[in-house]
């Protein structure tokens, strides 16, 4: 009834859509009246059904279309897993999953965006009919299926990811919302570029940076499956580089260099082909290993590393492995230490998550070697790989940080092109290709040296070992644990090269196991692991187990006692020279008739320290830098480090302490003046005037300081009456008009001119001012033509007038 030609819906394209996704009601007839041709791809079927609209409900969330890790943007070639969902009760029979380019119809090949991936052929398969699209494999009731999709490349802008869903006989179709899903291409971001454009550098000189890694892989942050036993990173091996050299890279291969890192841990296949690469390479890094993974700073320092950049070699890359782990790494590839000011960067600091390198396909710490054929690209680990894996999460959340890098620039050489210094530490040093052995061996444990070879365990050109001793002299710190004191390396007979092709490099056996019984004779085992595969692809043959009889209390009558094994030896008693040292072991089960344990429970044997004048000054690792001495501006900060070495043994010459400058931002400068300069004289030589007084302006305010203050303050001033009379009023009238026909007698006789008073000449120019900045005064002067003995005339005296001038700031 479904498929009959009388349509559940009025549009002839739902039903089309209906047919081909609801499998469980159409069955194998779908699609069977339309000749084929018409229903190839190039008659636009695709099209049809992205065209084709079902019921949809706004806000209908039931079922979603959800990318991994939640992107609002995708990498070019990265690969995500898709998922379509089912909220509980519901559940989907059929569904369409598509990816289309931004504003496209899906009319040709070029409007789709990707490649789908099926991950489980019993759930999807791609459609017939439109093979961009993926649709269900058996008409079933499911809530969940995932696919992989891998991005466009470079430059195809934004995708459109569309999902159809059928359940029962409703189609639901959307072209927004849950079942949609928009993604636009990103830049790479910082740590995860295959593809970023890596620009010329312009910067001058050399700069020199201290590689700092921190493992943050323990059982406390991720323990699913935390192994145990041999949890370690492996050494760490990179370089500084031009960009024509790729260490590695996502979306890359797996060098033969990369793959044995990966794998075995062994750095001595990549440094060999960075070592190769002649002027591509300016520095080689490289850092010890760590066992085990994780302990605190105060027990031991992060391992780290010193290398330089030039102009030309401007890129650093480097990668170590998280042990035991199939091929599971982290590390930075390509880290542009240039900037485009032309300088070089001051500091990176990287979370990091591990990557696969695709050689091996194991899904567990501990899972066999599983090589994967083909070898697959280089990507990172996600959270939905596997439920077996220790990553795993139901929710697709992000991985917890395995590792963190410090990446820090230390020096400078040469001229600079930006020669604005980053802080006052930026001192520009002697920067050489540094390049030196590493010893793992930690300060706290004194060895004699290595003793010579010994001779090969085989004769002929058979596969052997040979072994070299050591002696542990002294233990300074029992919280540290000391190395092997035995090496071992494989050789071949005389006359055979020991470099040969097919050598098996194997780990160090691990210790025994605990006896299998309890009391009488039993059996106990210990392992090894391959560390490197010979390189001609053939088999090791070494063994990787041995066991042997082990002997508990070997009497087990009624009347013995069950002890434990024995304990470590204490410490030897003396820090030099000879002393002793002490081990117990405990009573685990009396004997059974009541009577006295008869086992020895202590032993005591002479222990042999160096000599007490050869035992070097041994010192903690440095702190951590105090805070600047200071808020603002330039202070000093200080770092301190603890004698570890008993008193007794002499006096240290090493430092304890060190000092160095530091600079935080310039400090705010209120502005400064000087002092008031003394009043001036009253600009009046009669009536009411002015003084002034001035101060100059010292320093201008900086970096936020208080303004300035005023410079220039007046008051005023009073000397006395001008016009000073006695007597009456008629009398004063009287006065004043004989002084006025006086007046106009002596302007007719001897006077000239029409300033006040007809006595008096005029003003002077102003005199030039007595500072050029900061304040100053001008003056300038009124005399008297002409002096009189009439008391009329007796108060006629020089003027003199005074003004501020300059009063700009220095």
């Amino acid at each position: 009834v479904l498929c009959s030609p009388r349509p559940l819906f009025s549009h002839p394209r739902l039903l089309l859509l209906q047919c081909l996704v609801s499998t469980f009601a159409c069955g194998a007839v779908a699609f069977t009246e339309e000749p084929a041709d018409k229903a190839s791809k190039s008659d636009g079927y695709c099209s049809r059904i992205l065209r084709a609209q079902g019921t949809r409900r706004e806000g209908y969330n039931e079922f979603r279309l959800r990318v991994e890790g939640e992107p609002e943007n995708y990498q070019p070639g990265s690969t995500y897993r898709v998922t379509l969902s089912a909220s509980s009760p519901s559940y989907f029979r059929g569904f369409t999953l598509i990816a289309l380019r931004e504003g496209k119809d899906g009319e040709r090949d070029e409007d789709y965006a990707g490649n789908f991936q099926i991950i489980d052929e019993e759930d999807t398969q791609f459609m017939t009919n439109c093979p961009p699209a993926v649709t269900e494999s058996t008409p079933r009731r499911r809530t969940r299926i995932q696919v992989f999709w891998t991005a466009p490349p470079t430059g195809s802008g934004c995708v459109i990811l569309k999902a159809s869903i059928v359940q029962k006989r409703i189609i639901y179709f959307q072209d927004e919302g849950s079942l949609t899903k928009r993604m636009c291409e990103k830049e790479s971001p910082l740590g995860e570029a295959t593809e970023k454009p890596i620009l010329e550098c312009c910067a001058c000189g050399t700069a020199k940076y201290r590689l700092t890694f921190y493992g943050n892989w323990s059982e406390k942050v991720h323990p699913k499956d935390y192994p145990r036993r041999a949890n370690h990173w492996s050494a760490i091996i990179g370089a500084s580089h031009s960009k024509n050299y790729v260490l590695w890279e996502y979306g890359g291969y797996s060098s033969e260099g990369v793959k044995q890192v990966a794998e075995l841990g062994s750095p001595v296949k990549m440094e060999e082909e960075i070592r190769q690469k002649g002027d591509e390479v300016l520095t080689v890094i490289k850092a010890k290993a760590q066992w085990p993974a994780w302990q605190p700073l105060n027990v031991r320092a992060a391992p780290s590393a010193e290398f330089s950049v030039d102009r030309t070699r401007h890129l650093m890359s480097f990668l170590t492995m998280l042990g035991p782990s199939p091929d599971w790494n982290v590390g930075l590839s390509a880290e542009d230490l240039c900037t485009k000011e032309c300088g070089w960067v001051q500091k990176v600091v990287q979370d990091m998550i591990p990557w696969d390198a695709g050689t091996d396909s194991g899904v567990t710490y501990e899972s066999p070697n599983k090589p994967t054929m083909p070898q697959e690209k280089i990507r990172p680990l996600t959270s939905l790989d596997h439920p077996q894996s220790p990553f795993y999460d139901p929710e697709g959340g992000p991985i917890t940080p395995v590792a963190r890098v410090m990446v820090e620039r230390i020096a400078r050489k040469g001229e600079q092109c930006n020669i604005v210094p980053d802080n006052v530490d930026d001192i520009v040093a002697d920067i050489a290709q540094e390049e030196k052995e590493e010893d793992d061996t930690p300060e706290t444990c004194i060895y004699s040296n290595w003793s010579p070879w010994s001779a090969c365990s085989s004769s002929t050109c058979e596969k052997g070992k040979r072994m070299r001793q050591r002696m542990l002299k002294a233990q300074l710190d029992l919280s540290v644990p000391c190395p092997h004191t035995q090496d071992f390396e494989p050789c071949m007979g005389p006359g055979c090269s020991d470099e040969d092709a097919s050598t098996c490099m194997m780990s160090e056996w691990i210790t025994w196991s605990p006896c299998s019984v309890s009391c009488g004779m039993g059996m106990r085992s210990r392992e090894r692991y391959v560390k490197q595969f010979p390189e001609d692809g053939s088999i090791c043959t070494l063994p990787t187990e041995e066991t042997e009889k082990c002997v508990v209390n070997d009497d087990c009558s009624p009347s013995s006692c069950l002890v434990t094994e024995w304990g470590e030896w204490d410490a030897c008693s003396a820090t030099c020279g000879l002393g002793m040292k002490r081990r117990e072991r405990m009573v685990k089960m009396p004997p059974s008739d009541g009577s006295v344990c008869g086992a020895e429970l202590a032993e005591v044997e002479k222990c042999m320290m160096p000599e007490c004048h050869t035992i070097p000054c041994m010192l903690s690792p440095w702190s951590d830098w105090s805070d600047c001495s200071v808020t603002c501006g330039k202070g000093m900060r200080t770092r301190q480090r603890m004698l570890k070495s008993p008193v007794e043994l002499g006096e240290c010459t090493e430092e304890l302490e060190q000092v160095e400058k530091c600079m935080l931002p310039e400090c705010p400068m209120d502005c400064m003046v000087s002092e008031w300069s003394e009043w001036s004289e009253c600009n009046k030589s009669c009536g009411k005037g002015h003084m002034i007084r001035t101060r100059m302006v010292k320093l201008e305010p900086q970096f936020g300081g208080d303004p300035c203050p005023e410079t220039v303050q007046r008051k005023k001033c009073k000397i006395r009456k001008c016009n000073r009379g006695l007597g009456t009023s008629d009398e004063r009238k009287r006065r004043k008009e004989a002084r006025e026909k006086r007046r106009s007698k002596q302007n007719r006789d001897e006077w000239t001119g029409d300033s006040w008073p007809h006595s008096m000449r005029p003003w002077s120019a102003w005199t030039d001012c007595t500072k050029l900045c900061g304040g100053g005064i001008q003056e300038r002067f009124m005399t008297v033509k002409k002096r009189f003995k009439n008391v009329q005339f007796s108060s006629c005296k020089d003027r003199k007038e005074i003004r501020a001038c300059n009063v700009h700031p220095c």
